[in-house]
């Protein structure tokens, strides 16, 4: 089931792996002020997104854009990565729920990677601030971007590891 919490509790639940290792190093630039990426994550217009390659298999979606409502975001999962999603700047609710409970409305593996699901109660609901993050496995559908009160503008990396990491099948 999904992981969240500080950067440092992420990294102390997961495994510890020379990939892994790369990842966190790329975040931890990234959370860090007045570092080439944080400044990088800063420059990206409202609305866009940037993609940065990272290495053995492993990439990342530098984002930025407002909150919507839950009634705007979908479910979804994803087969082949491992979704790992870090707020950098502003504050967003995620929900996350066992793909067994859910319905899948639309596949779109594996050409783009990601499930949709009807909506569903059986969710466990996340608030995730500057500096904390969520991990979501295959088993794991998930909602993010959602407003906590208000759209907000947030800033985040979503980075997409590959499940041969973890040794999981999807």
């Amino acid at each position: 089931m999904a992981i969240f919490g500080s950067l440092s509790t992420l990294r102390s639940q997961l495994c510890n792996s020379p990939q892994l290792a790369i990842t966190f190093q790329y975040l931890e630039e990234l959370l860090r002020p007045q570092s080439p990426a944080h400044d990088r994550l800063l420059r990206v217009p409202e609305g866009d997104s940037i993609r940065i390659e990272l290495d053995a298999g492993a990439f990342a979606m530098e984002q930025a854009y407002l909150t919507r409502p839950a009634n705007a975001v979908r479910w979804e999962s994803h087969r082949a990565y491992v979704d790992i999603q870090i707020v950098v700047v502003g504050q967003e609710l995620m929900e996350v729920a066992d793909i067994g409970s859910l319905n899948v409305a639309e596949d779109h593996t594996p050409e783009k990677d990601v499930l949709f699901y009807h909506p569903s109660p059986l969710a466990s609901l996340l608030k995730i601030s500057s500096g904390a993050g969520a991990v979501f496995f295959p088993v794991d559908a998930h909602r993010p971007s959602m407003a906590v009160e208000a759209p907000v503008l947030v800033r985040k990396s979503v980075i997409k590891a590959p499940v041969a990491w973890w040794k999981i099948q999807a």
